[in-house]
């Protein structure tokens, strides 16, 4: 009988404890919430359980649902706080801290991800003056999950900007919120939802993806657990195997070729930067080793500097006089190592740098820094490097990344967000579906639709971040999957509450990852300032509404012309093509007349299509308006 009376006060005690009062995490300390609407507060309680929610002077009584699912509607607010929330049942919850302002979702791929982190070399200012309560960030964890809607998140809480923060925060979001803080003064509450290379599918959600069969048929695929177990050991499998044989066959290693006494008189010269297959077209995939020699002032040896060794494919580990100083797995992120004070000296000092290819085209990314800084003096490392081949072993096996398929992102990344009001969204996203351009209009119009009704925000405004320049550049037309996808964007743009950031000017060729984050930011928020906040402004550069056929020419009509279209740098207008209806493309010759510009090419006499700025790099596109906005890559058929 003792023992039942223990189990009853147990189970009582558990019952009592799952009644309590629980909220989701973005409903906590230091919340931003969107002014000037109603918005929601949700949480579980017991069922039927009575709930009092107080923010002074306003109380509110509710009642949770049959199965413990309570909301509350408040009404609008104007911008401001701090506010407290207590919320009294069973239990008592206190929410500090607590603003009104403007919400916004910050979502897409890595370029939306990279954080300020990346960016601090190039605005160090920025960095160190970074100290700002009012704009905070939710970091939503990269999770994904095919099975259901997820209600809450695993993790995250508000972080406010403050110096030891500010690395953590996305870039972009940061300095887009910067400028909505500038112009309204009022706190910015960013939500941070992207997660590198993924497709634009994984953010929709099962219902958009019923419209595209193969997509959402290979999302079901990862409802079941066994397969996601055995691709998961496959990967690890094929990486561990693979590194492993790396490992054994690498001469480098056995024989120590970091060590500055081992010799390397016999080893093969390289010019840096380059890839590898430039010097020796026989070395693909394994292990190759750079060494370079070098002497510096004898003031400098007591002092420690930063090693800059541009972009590497694809991994390395770096020594520098038999000691090591760091490692990247993986080719995006810039090198920067520390040196410690007192490492160099004065006469031969030797980097060795170990090189891991996996997949081919191995080597050093070229036109980026290669030098070690000391406050008030450079070693430039670019030249002559000795080279030695570790190993060459067979590519590494693909990888399936199971938290890109499709709408596994979107269940467990935005689900827990839709009863929370937001202002907006902005998209930083379509790297990852460049290799078939010509569905990406249709996913991404039905994934905003998809939003918009699953946020119950039917106007929602949605700014599209187009794609960057990117890649080498050609002076003769081609084709371009790149320049497909941007068109897609453009496309998408047209829908109510759209708008389209253009950053063709604010890419690098050789880094998918560009570091000018600020304008992007910036174009960012001058859409947001158009389509979500109903400033008259010029928000873009000129945008082509539709093409005539005028004889030999063709005529294109222009919007956003702000106060009127130019050539930038005033030299000739640049990046337009020609073609007829053999869809052979040809270079042209443009002139700006008015809100209008007029192309004719003599190698095409009757002229069907017109394109502007059509390639991966569209460098020397130069049409912008006297806002200094570039004009957006098109392709229009004339009337």
């Amino acid at each position: 009988m003792r023992n039942y009376f223990s189990l009853l006060a147990i189970l009582i005690f558990v019952a009592t404890a799952s009644a309590q009062v629980r909220l989701p995490r973005l409903i906590s300390n230091g919340m931003i919430l969107q002014r000037n609407v109603p918005v929601t507060l949700w949480g579980w309680a017991a069922p039927s359980e009575a709930i009092r929610i107080t923010m002074e002077p306003e109380s509110w009584n509710i009642q949770a649902d049959d199965q413990g699912y309570w909301s509350l509607q408040m009404p609008a607010h104007t911008a401001g706080g701090p506010h407290t929330i207590e919320l009294t049942a069973s239990n008592q919850i206190r929410l500090k801290d607590i603003y009104f302002g403007e919400v916004w979702l910050c979502s897409g791929q890595s370029n939306m991800e990279l954080m300020m982190d990346r960016v601090k070399d190039t605005y160090p200012q920025i960095i160190a003056s970074a100290n700002n309560p009012y704009i905070r960030q939710f970091t939503v964890p990269d999770e994904y999950d095919f099975k259901t809607e997820r209600n809450d998140y695993s993790s995250g809480s508000w972080v406010p900007v403050t110096p030891e923060s500010i690395f953590s925060f996305s870039a972009v979001a940061y300095f887009f919120a910067s400028d909505l803080y500038q112009k309204y003064q009022v706190p910015i509450g960013l939500i941070n939802a992207a997660l590198g290379g993924s497709p634009v599918q994984s953010w929709m959600s099962e219902e958009a993806l019923r419209s595209f069969p193969e997509d959402y048929e290979e999302g079901l695929k990862y409802r079941d657990d066994q397969l996601i177990t055995r691709t998961e050991s496959m990967n690890r499998n094929n990486s561990n195997n693979w590194f492993k044989e790396l490992n054994r066959s690498d001469a480098g290693l056995r024989e120590h070729w970091y060590d500055p006494k081992i010799s390397d008189a016999s080893w093969s010269s390289m010019r840096l930067p380059d890839y590898w297959i430039h010097a020796d077209s026989t070395v693909h995939t394994g292990t190759v080793w750079f060494r370079k020699h070098f002497d510096i002032p004898e003031a400098l040896t007591e002092q420690g500097a930063r090693l800059f060794l541009g972009r590497i494919v694809d991994a390395d580990s770096v020594y520098l006089n038999g000691q090591f100083i760091g490692s990247t797995g993986y080719q995006y992120p810039p090198r920067k190592y520390a040196i410690p004070a007192g490492l160099l000296r004065q006469e031969d000092n030797v980097i060795s740098v170990r090189v891991i290819s996996q997949s081919g085209n191995g080597g050093f990314v070229p036109d980026k820094p290669y030098a070690i800084y000391f406050s008030q003096d450079t070693i430039d490392l670019k030249g002559e490097w000795k080279y030695r081949v570790g190993t060459q072993i067979d590519p590494i096996k693909p990888t399936i990344f199971i938290r890109w398929k499709p709408m596994g992102l979107f269940n467990a990344m935005i689900a827990p967000m839709l009863h929370y009001t937001i202002k907006g969204a902005i998209w930083f996203q379509g790297e990852s579906n460049t290799g078939d351009p010509s569905r990406y209009q249709a996913l991404l119009t039905t994934m905003i639709r998809d939003w918009r009704t699953r946020f119950n925000q039917e106007n929602l405004p949605f700014i599209i971040i187009q794609l960057a320049n990117f890649m080498e550049h050609y002076d003769y037309p081609t084709e371009s999957n790149w320049a497909q996808l941007r068109e897609a964007q453009r496309a998408t743009a047209m829908l109510p509450n759209t708008g389209l950031a253009v950053t063709i000017d604010l890419g690098e060729w050789n880094d998918i990852h560009p570091l000018n984050k600020k304008d992007v930011g910036r174009r960012t928020a001058l859409q947001a300032f158009r389509v979500a906040y109903g400033e008259d402004l010029v928000a873009s550069g000129p945008s082509a509404l539709y093409a005539i056929r005028k004889g030999k020419k063709i005529q294109i009509e222009f919007s956003d012309t702000g106060t009127g279209m130019i050539a930038k740098n005033g030299s000739p207008l640049l990046g337009f093509t020609l073609s007829g209806m053999d869809n052979h493309w040809y270079r042209a010759i443009a002139k700006i007349k008015g809100k209008k510009v007029v192309v004719k090419c003599p190698e095409v006499q009757k002229p069907d299509k017109v394109r502007y700025a059509w390639a991966n790099n569209p460098e020397g596109a130069n049409l912008y308006n006297r806002e200094g906005l570039p004009a957006s890559p098109f392709e229009l058929s004339a009337n």
